[in-house]
């Protein structure tokens, strides 16, 4: 299906598919802001996603969300390598005639919720890498439709990912955040090991996500069930470093089994991603703490 293909809609068509936007507008702001770090960027992209949708037959489309994502991500990504084409300065400097004005209280506040440290990262990313990193690790948007934005297989895309999710996790951290992460970290296995389901949401982010081989489970009351009946695993569960990062590891007959790595939104754990392919396994960087 091309997105430049132009359909003829009645007006009421026009407008049962802007409510149907607007409901995605925030979930498609939230993308389009980690992956550029900027408000009035953040706007301009979502502003040409609806552009896109407008002139798009998506008659065929059931999944409008991820459809949106997708273009979104593909904007972000012509965005970045513009950037980075033009030799333009950075996130804090470059801007581009924004469709609003930019808004220094958002861009705070997504540097409070995914931490200036990350930001300053991910400006370091190849833009592949970023969207690979963002729209997986963050918004959970599996390797395949990752793939299809950047034209690349999914296995490419999840190297891609990999790559990023090492250059993040081995940035130096200030210790005081590697302090504070490891007693969230200790606090949700003490909790799980005793089955204690408001000690979990207490160190749940209410969006929490939990990505596994299984699948995604998403919310902190559905997240804290399922770690309550994990107790059995949490109790051989150990605190350690992955890729420089506050993690969990299981071992079974002396070998990694299981690995379980976290990102924090405001002291609360905001994705816990549980790694048990051997592959996987094999490329991560695991230190006893």
């Amino acid at each position: 299906m091309s997105e430049h293909h132009q359909p003829q809609r009645r007006p009421d068509d026009d407008a049962a598919l802007a409510e149907r936007f607007e409901a995605y507008r925030g979930h498609l702001r939230a993308v389009a802001h980690r992956m550029l770090g900027s408000a009035a960027e953040a706007e301009d992209a979502v502003q040409e996603a609806w552009l896109r949708l407008s002139r798009s037959d998506t008659s065929e489309v059931a999944n409008l969300g991820g459809w949106l994502t997708t273009v979104v991500g593909r904007v972000c990504l012509d965005m970045l390598r513009s950037r980075r084409t033009r030799g333009e300065e950075p996130l804090d400097v470059w801007r581009p005639a924004p469709a609003v004005e930019p808004d220094p209280a958002q861009d705070a506040l997504l540097a409070d919720s995914v931490g200036a440290a990350l930001l300053v990262v991910l400006d370091t990313l190849t833009p592949a890498e970023r969207l690979a990193f963002v729209l997986h690790d963050l918004f959970g948007v599996p390797f395949e439709e990752v793939g299809a934005v950047l034209g690349r297989t999914a296995a490419a895309a999840r190297q891609l990912a990999s790559r990023g999710r090492r250059r993040v996790r081995g940035a130096d951290a200030p210790e005081a955040d590697l302090v504070r992460q490891r007693e969230v970290v200790d606090a949700f296995l003490a909790a799980a090991r005793g089955g204690d389901f408001d000690g979990l949401l207490a160190v749940l982010d209410p969006d929490v996500l939990a990505r596994s081989d299984a699948g995604t489970t998403a919310g902190a009351v559905m997240v804290a069930s399922g770690a309550r009946s994990f107790a059995h695993l949490a109790a051989v569960a150990i605190p350690a470093l992955v890729d420089g990062a506050t993690g969990l590891v299981l071992y079974a007959d002396g070998s990694l089994e299981r690995v379980l790595t976290f990102t924090f939104v405001a002291d609360r754990i905001a994705t816990i991603d549980v790694v048990t392919d051997p592959a996987r396994l094999a490329g991560l960087t695991v230190e006893p703490v």
